[in-house]
């Protein structure tokens, strides 16, 4: 969690708001399936859906204030990975922090599947 404190109060920001903030944010990117979760049974990865694809973010506090998001996605098939994943990290980065005020630190991608349509 995330505090913020100014002479009117305090702000409290929980890892939820984080995690659908970037899931939104990725999975509104040219090229982005979904989110990617691992099952525990059999280690395979499965495409999530849009109402529990914050089980593929992943928040980390940072001591100075700042968060690392580490984001697990499902891509189409053909898409240029370097562009796409550049193109996460600055959305990402933007939108959580414009949102909540809380600067982003990094931003990690990592692609656990490519669909082929």
């Amino acid at each position: 969690m995330v505090r913020i404190e100014n002479d009117k109060g305090t702000i409290s920001i929980t890892s939820d708001v984080f995690t659908n903030i970037a899931g939104d944010a990725a999975t509104n990117c040219f090229g982005v399936k979904g989110m990617a979760g691992r099952s525990r049974e059999s280690g395979l990865v499965q495409l999530l859906r849009r109402d529990s694809m914050s089980k593929g973010v992943f928040i980390s506090f940072d001591n100075g204030g700042s968060i690392s998001i580490e984001l697990h996605i499902v891509v189409d098939h053909g898409v240029n990975l370097n562009a796409l994943c550049k193109s996460i990290i600055s959305e990402v980065s933007y939108k959580v922090s414009s949102a909540t005020g809380v600067p982003v630190k990094k931003v990690d991608v990592y692609v656990d599947s490519m669909i082929i349509d």
